[in-house]
């Protein structure tokens, strides 16, 4: 919860660096007044974006735009950032979602695949696609959004095989498509 307080605007006008690090380095709010009405108001940024490092975030997205991708950012209502992407099968588009939680890479990515039949396999309670097995298979150090992204794909071409044999292919066995 933020504890508001009042800043009339001929203070913000007199020391800006100063309130701005307050907010910023302290993580106050105010609510900035002029002539006696409550125009807007300054909060810290982290009361509207997940707790990721910036450069992190930078990172993921030079990474998927380097490999040709173009990713559609947007922050959650959980505040968490979230990458859209648009992908092919062979029969309909498919919409890929990659949630990055807060306290990513350290907590593993969430993967949606829209559509996808509510009956599919290999998926979690919320419907994520289950692409890291128990999440011990996600390794900070090594896996990105677009590591996800892949995963994503190869499990999409999976569903396609699910969907026209019934049966979820078995890695290194052949599946006649």
């Amino acid at each position: 919860m933020l504890d508001f307080r009042l800043l009339p605007m001929t203070e913000l006008r007199t020391r800006p660096g100063e309130i701005l690090d307050r907010v910023a380095d302290n993580g106050e709010a105010f609510l900035i007044e002029r002539n006696g009405q409550r125009k807007a108001c300054l909060v810290p940024l982290t009361v509207f974006l997940p707790d990721i490092s910036p450069s992190r975030i930078a990172n993921e997205i030079e990474e998927l735009e380097k490999n040709g991708e173009q990713p559609q950012a947007t922050v959650t209502d959980e505040r968490e950032i979230a990458f859209v992407f648009q992908s092919q099968m062979k029969e309909e588009d498919v919409s890929i979602t990659i949630v990055l939680p807060n306290g990513y890479p350290n907590a593993c990515p969430r993967i949606y695949a829209r559509p996808v039949d509510d009956n599919a396999p290999h998926r979690w309670a919320d419907g994520a696609l289950c692409i890291f097995g128990v999440m011990s298979a996600w390794n900070p150090g090594k896996h990105t959004a677009a590591s996800a992204l892949s995963l994503a794909r190869r499990w999409l071409e999976h569903y396609e095989v699910w969907k026209k044999m019934g049966q979820w292919p078995i890695p290194g066995v052949e599946n006649d498509e």
